[in-house]
């Protein structure tokens, strides 16, 4: 089949390449424009663009979807369109520029999780399990009839990076197989079934950490905010940013010490323990304002005797 391939983050990467390298023909790729990366603000052309300049494939740059871009889309004279992460919605003209419309790779097992940020959201949550979706793109947030899923084993130690970048390889296959039965004829797409949960866009302010959490509630949502917006907390006036945590096991250092308040750091054995509602956790690297990524336990020796030292 001829398809247009929409998506612009790392995450969308593996379905582009898995499409390239199978039988069907990709006509264009919709992509957002460059933005400034790094320090310097460089304008950057986004993953999914470069993946395609590399590919020789033709590249369509859009913020949004308007008219001169459906019009481009429907040009194109495409049988199908794919999209995972584009990063914005498509209306109705858009929809129907493909013959058969549009199939969607979604991070989650819908109708839970709908929305920008599925993978943070469940990993925030604490859960276990989660699946990708290939499903049939409406004018409804994530809510079309759904061809396919791939259950996912949310690992406890795994940040929503880890298992966002897991999930975008394994929903690759699943996006081939659903595209390969679409030009066959044989696929068949299914309502959702059960009560839908949404999974809004992150803000910098759902990375702040509130240790007065239990450790498995700031646990999972340290995980679920890594890397993006980041997790953070503030010592006296420093915003810290805490890059890998963990909890105490059995055995684990601190475990039969005295449990230090919500926030309050201390050293055991060479560990930095950071106080919970309940049991500590482990920092295990940290990144304060104006400086770079160090060891926790390296850094907090630095701060001199912790007593009365609190991240909050």
């Amino acid at each position: 089949m001829r398809l247009v391939v929409a998506g612009s983050p790392a995450a969308a990467v593996p379905t582009l390449r898995a499409l390239a390298a199978s039988d069907h023909e990709i006509a264009a790729v919709l992509t957002r424009p460059p933005t400034p990366q790094g320090r310097k603000r460089v304008l950057t052309p986004t993953p999914v663009a470069q993946v395609a300049s590399e590919l020789g494939l033709p590249v369509i740059e859009a913020a949004r979807v308007d008219d001169e871009v459906t019009a481009r889309i429907a040009d194109l004279d495409v049988d199908l369109g794919v999209i995972v992460a584009y990063g914005a919605l498509l209306r109705r003209p858009a929809l129907d520029a493909p013959r058969l419309g549009w199939v969607n790779l979604h991070f989650s097992d819908l109708p839970a999780y709908r929305g920008a940020a599925p993978v943070q959201r469940a990993v925030m949550a604490g859960e276990t399990t989660t699946a990708a979706t290939v499903f049939q793109l409406v004018e409804a947030l994530d809510a079309g009839p759904v061809f396919a899923t791939e259950p996912f084993t949310i690992d406890p130690e795994a940040t929503s990076g880890d298992v966002l970048s897991a999930m975008a390889e394994r929903g690759a296959e699943l996006v081939v197989r659903v595209v390969d039965d679409l030009a066959a004829g044989t696929a068949v797409a299914a309502d959702q079934v059960g009560e839908p949960t949404t999974a809004p866009k992150l803000t910098l302010e759902d990375g702040r950490t509130d240790f007065a959490a239990p450790a498995a509630v700031v646990h999972a949502r340290l995980r679920g905010v890594t890397p993006e917006p980041g997790a953070f907390a503030l010592l006296g006036e420093t915003r810290v940013k805490l890059l890998r945590a963990g909890r105490v096991g059995p055995g684990g250092a601190g475990e039969a010490a005295p449990r230090p308040a919500p926030g309050a750091l201390r050293l055991v054995d060479g560990v930095l323990l950071v106080g919970s509602a309940d049991e500590p956790l482990v920092l295990r690297e940290v990144q304060p304002a104006g400086k770079k990524a160090m060891d926790a336990a390296a850094w907090a020796r630095g701060l001199g005797p912790l007593d009365g030292k609190v991240l909050a």
